[in-house]
């Protein structure tokens, strides 16, 4: 019996070492991947290839209480390089400006149009009330505080024109608020966790999620899977999961860039990442059937990838709670944890994890310049941005599995202290 336990114990110390070692290897490595077969090729991102065709494009901008970033968003939308787009401009129960913001703009420009929402009724229902009003076929989807790159919908459409089974592309998402250690640690994030993360993602084939923040549909592939969800916490997600487990191809273009405002306070982040974990969560207890249908095994690696996550949150928890028990009473020597300052084994993740952050900046060098600025701070990120993954992953568990089927409406996000691109 000693012997089993021990072992068992012996496999979570292991798991919780080795996971985020393994992973970090296998994003690197499909990152590289993607590069070299994929993005090395490609003009610079200022200078997007010829279309053959330009279809007309919808673009999306579902606001709440926007009034303070909203001019720099339109002002982006309104020099967008590409020849026919309207503008929709989705008002969701804003109690500031907003509205009138929107009916000023809407004036202005004959490209721009006004929709008012009466109540809060969250992001998924402004982007079904915008498909029904839309005139054309393909709907760009920002937030209210991006401010896009001019050139971003020639990279996306030449995505969704290379073929008719393209459902969905993912934008390039860059911060803009580093004007603190949080901000610029989030800096490196973007590039090292969730853009290396989708260019591996799309070498096996699927990805977990879009970027909510900037993504272009095709509108037959949304009709399909049958739009937005509004229960959904976190519909970047779950639109995602809906339009691959209906075939649809969903693809991320690293050129089309987008800068956005991100929170730089920790009240303000940690909402933010347990409403994403949450978002995931949903995922895991929604989609469980991936496991039982042949049709859908493409979509099982990135399930594996997001449930062992949600496992090496909790054991990493139970190695804590056993260090903290074993500050007060005896803990057999299976059992007991010594402490939980890095040794060795610090030493071996943390340099992994700069190697992964260099990995990242490499990759991102030709869309973004003076990247290598923050890399100092990224030693930082497993100490900071693991323990809070933890917890948010403690939290949201249990608060999907009490919370049901609910309506998601909108909370206004913490923005950050914003700086220009």
């Amino acid at each position: 019996m000693d012997f089993d336990l021990s072992r068992g114990i012996g496999w979570l110390f292991d798991f919780t070492f080795y996971y985020p070692l393994f992973m970090s290897y296998v994003w690197m490595c499909g990152g590289l991947y993607y590069y070299f077969h994929y993005e090395r090729k490609d003009p610079a991102y200022d200078q997007p290839p010829p279309l053959p065709s330009y279809p007309p494009v919808s673009v999306f901008v579902p606001c709440h209480n926007e009034a303070a970033n909203l001019h720099e968003t339109v002002a982006a939308l309104r020099a967008l390089n590409y020849p026919e787009f309207e503008i929709l401009l989705i008002d969701d129960g804003s109690t500031d400006a907003t509205p009138a913001l929107i009916d000023r703009y809407a004036r202005e420009d004959s490209r721009i149009r006004a929709i008012h929402l009466a109540a809060n009724q969250g992001k998924a229902v402004g982007l079904n009330t915008a498909a029904a009003l839309a005139r054309y076929d393909y709907f760009l989807c920002i937030d209210g505080d991006s401010i896009v790159d001019p050139h971003c919908l020639r990279w996306m459409m030449r995505q969704l024109l290379s073929s008719p089974r393209v459902g969905a592309v993912s934008g390039n998402p860059r911060i803009r608020t580093r004007s603190t250690l949080l901000g610029r640690i989030q800096v490196g994030e973007f590039s090292s966790i969730i853009g290396l993360i989708k260019r591996a993602q799309r070498t096996y084939g699927k990805v977990f999620t879009v970027s909510g923040v900037m993504v272009c549909f095709r509108r037959a592939a949304l009709h399909d899977a049958g739009y937005w969800n509004p229960d959904a916490l976190t519909e970047d997600i779950d639109i995602s999961w809906r339009l691959q487990l209906r075939h649809w191809d969903v693809r991320f273009e690293p050129a089309a860039l987008c800068w956005i405002l991100m929170p730089e306070t920790f009240r303000g982040l940690w909402r933010q990442r347990l409403r994403w974990s949450m978002g995931g969560t949903q995922v895991l207890f929604g989609r469980r059937a991936v496991f039982g249908q042949w049709r859908h095994r493409r979509m099982i690696p990135v399930y594996i990838e997001y449930f062992t996550s949600v496992l090496w949150a909790y054991t990493m928890a139970a190695v804590i709670l056993l260090w903290i028990a074993g500050l007060f009473v005896h803990i057999p020597e299976p059992w007991h944890v010594n402490t939980l300052i890095p040794g060795w084994h610090g030493v071996v993740i943390g340099t992994t994890c700069l190697l992964q952050f260099a990995v990242s900046m490499f990759l991102d060098r030709r869309y973004e310049q003076g990247l290598g600025r923050n890399y100092y701070w990224m030693i930082w990120y497993p100490l900071a941005f693991w323990i809070l993954n933890v917890f948010t992953t403690l939290v949201a568990v249990p608060r999907v599995i009490l919370r049901g089927s609910k309506r998601a409406t909108w909370i206004s996000p913490d923005r950050g202290i914003r700086a220009q691109p």
